[in-house]
This record gives structure tokens, sequence and C-alpha cells, in this order.
């Protein structure tokens, strides 16, 4: 088990990037389900739970890849020139997918889905290799409490005590104003912005405590056990703690960063319970696909969109062409961009099938 692949993880993955293409990918952003949006500030829907779940997988692939790493005899300077090219590339994806196809570097946006990846990977991987594991759970403490802490009670510049009801009156809003250089996803801060950076590498962190856990000597069912138990008691955690700190995909609140981590927990150790433990035959396939080559299959539904949802190539938008047609159909229109959004992921499956059956996996 300690060196062996997990299939369970793989597939996991797979499933939070299906969803996130699916939730970035409709048909028409005016008629989506409502469990397909995210929260607009304080709350969660569905949509909410995705990201975090990614990130914790990241922690999860850290501790399982870099400990198989370090015991066949590579250095610590090795693994860590892999991390930081690795965290490079990622990076580098990230901004390439803004600039797509046009290339217009006037304002462009710095931070996004696969810069956090990259920020959260590289952070967590370093921690791994120059941490100890007392260190770690120092950091992830004092990240916890001291967000929450500067977030609710410290004065801020020219607004005064925060109000985390209010977009524009926290810290995370006027670091970004302040500090980011082009464009904010929402003008004056950003969901994926500097600030907010900090509780995200803790979901990683998270993944990496279960990661410890799953490398025991111990039988299967007793690591289970452990993930099944530190799980409800992170979802306890944050359930109580959003008294304090609203739960808060954009801040990436406290309160968020436990309870995604409780659900990150339970959703791997559910995941290996039924994959790896019982060795079920039904394998999920489709999503295994996407879990082994998961950076390339998100990319390319960037790559791809300018296609799919622009008439620069094609002369017609095929998404307002398929939304005209469900209209004029009677179709429902939100179940028509929904359609199209499986459409699409379908489509994004073709190549990424190919690749997984030549047994060929992209590590960006």
């Amino acid at each position: 088990m300690q060196n062996k692949r997990l299939l369970s993880l793989d597939i996991l993955r797979g499933l939070t990037i299906i969803l996130m293409i699916i939730v970035n990918d409709p048909g028409s952003w005016s008629n989506v389900y409502a469990p397909l949006l995210h929260a607009e500030w304080n709350g969660i829907t569905p949509t909410d739970y995705i990201f975090p779940c990614f990130l914790f997988i990241v922690g999860v692939s850290i501790v399982l890849s870099m400990k198989k790493q370090y015991e066949s005899g590579k250095s610590r300077y090795e693994l860590m020139k892999k991390v930081l090219w690795r965290a490079q590339k990622i990076y580098a994806v990230g901004i390439f997918l803004w600039v797509w196809p046009n290339f217009n570097f006037e304002g462009i946006r710095w931070v996004g889905v696969l810069p956090r990846i990259a920020f959260v990977y590289l952070a967590c991987a370093l921690l791994f290799l120059y941490a100890s594991r007392k260190t770690q759970w120092y950091f992830g403490i004092s990240v916890i409490l001291g967000y929450w802490l500067v977030m609710a009670y410290i004065p801020i510049p020219g607004i005064g005590f925060p109000d985390l009801n209010v977009p524009e009156k926290n810290w995370a809003h006027f670091i970004d104003h302040l500090i980011l250089p082009g464009r904010l996803w929402q003008e004056t801060w950003d969901p994926e912005g500097i600030f907010s950076t900090l509780p995200a590498i803790v979901s990683g962190l998270i993944g990496m405590w279960a990661g410890y856990i799953l490398l025991q000597k111990d039988e299967l069912k007793n690591r289970l056990n452990q993930l099944f138990f530190y799980g409800f008691i992170l979802l306890f955690l944050g359930d109580f703690m959003q008294w304090f700190f609203p739960f808060n995909k954009n801040l990436w609140s406290s309160s968020f960063t436990l309870f995604m981590g409780g659900v990150g927990m339970l959703s791997l150790a559910s995941f290996t319970f039924f994959f790896d433990l019982k060795q079920n035959q039904y394998k999920f396939k489709f999503a295994h696909a996407f879990g082994v080559n998961s950076i390339t299959a998100y990319s390319l539904s960037g790559l791809l969109s300018v296609v799919f949802y622009s008439s620069d190539w094609l002369g017609i938008s095929l998404n307002d062409e398929f939304m005209s047609f469900c209209n004029q159909v009677g179709l429902s229109l939100k179940l028509g961009s929904l359609i199209y959004a499986l459409l699409y992921l379908i489509i994004l499956w073709i190549p990424i099938q190919i690749l997984f059956k030549n047994k060929i996996y992209i590590k960006l």
C-alpha cells in the first residue's frame, strides 16, 4: 500500500476536474442551476466544495509521491528543483490560458485557479521537504487562527474595522487592491488573491496530514478509521468556527478551510474503502482517465473554449447556437445549458481517453 498508486486518489481527483469543467463551461451563464454556481459571498453551495477538495488532493499526492522518491535515493535538493520547475509550469499555463487566444497582455490576471494550485503545491512541497510534521502543524494552526483574527478584528487603513458581510471591507480586498497588478476578477478584489492563498495552503496541508495517515504501517482499515474520525472532527470545528468567521470561499475563510478539509478526508476515506480496500470491480474509468491527467484536462478545456464559446474561429458561437436551438424546441434553458456542458465534457474526454489508453501521463 505504501508504494502502490491509490486508485481512489486518481478517481477522486478526476471527479473534481470533471465537476470543474461542468461548472466552468455551461451553455449560458444566464441559465445555470443554482447548485452549479458559487455562493455570491457568505455561505456555500455544492460548487464551492470542488476546488478545496482538489487542493486537498494536491497535499495528499505530495506526501505519497515525494516520500516514494525520497526513499528511492533522490536528495532534497533534487526534489526541490523538480518542485520549483513544476510550480513554474503550472503557473505559466494559467497565465497562458488567460491571454489565449489574442495574447493581449493588457489587463492580465496574474492570479487564478492554476496559479493558486501552483502556489499551494509549491508551499506544501517545500514544507514537506524542509519542515518537520510538528512545524507543519504549527504553521497550519497559526494560519487558521491568525487569518481569522486579522480578518475579523484588525482595523483596515482608510476603512476601519472589517465587516465580513461586505466584500470591500476586509483585508483580502485591501491587499489585493493595493498590491495585485493587472486585472482582478471582481474589479477591486480577487477570490484567488494574495492574502486568501494563505488558508488555501492549509487546505493542502490537511491533505498532507491525510497522506501521512495513509503511509502508516497499519492495516488499511485502521488508517481509514483515522481518516473518518479526523474528517468528522474537522467538519465539527469548521461548523463551530463559522459562527465567528462565516463560510466564504471568496475569502477562503478559516471555517471554510477546516470544513472542506473534513469533506476531503471523508471523501478520501470513502473512496479508498470502496476502490482500494474492497477492490470494487467498477473502476470509474471515465473519472480515472481525467484523474491521471487532471491539469492537462483542465488546461485543454480552457484551450478549446475559443472554439466552443467564441465566434472568432468558426464564425459562429456554438454555445449560442445550441441555446437558441433549445429555446426553439421548448427545452428548459437551464437544462439545455447543463446538457451543453456535459457534451463539452464528452468532447474533452476523447483526447484524455486516448492518453489514458496509451498510458501517457502528462505531468505539468
